[in-house]
């Protein structure tokens, strides 16, 4: 049995008809930057997680960009970010001219530790970009009270963790700002790039909002330097019909983690933790075995598709070396990148799938 690490074409053939209505619609009303389309999924994803107000990006990259923005990120000042992550993450604070200040994660949850944020502060951090990653959310309320302490602005990248909770609250509404990506991968994906902003803070929304569109509020009158990251209508419309699907979409994902949970005993496998303030909405199901490779080839061989999110982490890659933080100065990190690799876990995964998966990883 063949079980592909992920397979996007089962999710698209089954809306098909409501995605190709909804974009002939889209089409024939020429509504292609912004528009109708934009603003009903915008009102649709808030009211739908539980926002005050969403705005529509034209990728997950952009909102983080215009959260460095927000924050007054610049020249001179750092910024914490954990180092196991997608390199976006870190572009928004290089985008401003601020430098990220990588620091390590949490050996259990892969999220950034608490513990070590702390002892990264000094004179010139000013923000902390926290990242729910894999679905999991972050410890925010020890990450809240340093950032209070300190008073820096907390930037909550949930590109992998759409429609998660933290203590019952959605994360993204946690902290001053919240970022999401709608690359098509994720679990609410776009036929094409998409992202979105959130806050708490009208007074940062609305700037968010005039910056989307060339710092404009009015037409052909710019109150500040912005940027072209309009959503476009054709995404919104596709996002529109997937939105509705969300909560069964993330049901299967849980569902079929909950089975890895129980099933796989492979000695020496460390499953995704679960913690008491959040259930994850796994984007991916990660383990760690010290024989990475190994089970990764073996899987193979057994036509089970993985993949290693992430390989290197953020501080040992080319663009940030000049930094100066080299091997071993993450240690956790570092190893997480050395022993992790990731099963098939999207919503269309068959049972009899599952079950291959779970057998193969058992045979190791």
């Amino acid at each position: 049995m063949k079980v592909p690490f992920l397979d996007l074409s089962l999710q698209h053939q089954a809306i098909r008809d409501e995605a190709l209505a909804a974009l002939t619609a889209t089409y024939d009303a020429n509504r292609f930057c912004l528009g109708q389309d934009v603003t009903d999924f915008e009102n649709n994803f808030a009211a739908t997680l539980g926002y005050e107000r969403a705005l529509g990006m034209n990728s997950g990259t952009s909102p983080l960009h215009v959260a460095s923005v927000l924050g007054g990120f610049g020249p001179g000042d750092e910024i914490i970010v954990p180092p196991f992550t997608f390199i976006s993450s870190a572009w928004g604070i290089s985008y401003v001219g601020a430098t990220p200040k990588f620091v390590d994660i949490d050996p259990v949850t892969f999220n950034i530790d608490p513990a070590k944020i702390e002892a990264a502060i000094t004179p010139r951090t000013k923000g902390i970009v926290v990242v729910h990653l894999f679905g999991q959310p972050a410890p925010m309320d020890e990450i809240l009270a340093i950032a209070a302490k300190h008073g820096l602005f907390v930037v909550e990248d949930c590109a992998q963790a759409v429609g998660a909770r933290y203590k019952g609250t959605p994360v993204g509404s946690l902290g001053d700002v919240g970022t999401f990506s709608f690359y098509p991968t994720k679990n609410l994906g776009g036929c094409g790039e998409g992202g979105a902003l959130v806050s708490k803070n009208e007074a940062l929304f609305n700037r968010a909002k005039l910056l989307r569109v060339h710092g404009s509020g009015r037409r052909y009158y710019h109150d500040e330097v912005g940027f072209n990251f309009r959503m476009d209508g054709f995404q919104a419309a596709v996002l529109n019909v997937k939105l509705k699907r969300l909560a069964g979409y993330t049901a299967r994902r849980q569902a079929i983690a909950k089975r890895y949970r129980e099933e796989i005993k492979l000695a020496d496998v460390i499953l995704p933790a679960t913690v008491g303030y959040g259930d994850s909405v796994y984007h991916q199901f990660t383990i760690r075995h010290p024989n990475r490779d190994g089970l990764r080839e073996h899987l193979a061989k057994h036509d089970v598709g993985t993949d290693l999110i992430y390989p290197v982490p953020l501080h040992r890659q080319q663009c940030y070396a000049h930094l100066g933080q080299g091997e071993g100065s993450l240690p956790v990190a570092e190893k997480a990148c050395a022993t992790c690799v990731s099963l098939p876990i999207f919503p269309e995964l068959t049972d009899a799938q599952v079950d291959h998966v779970i057998a193969s990883v058992n045979a190791f």
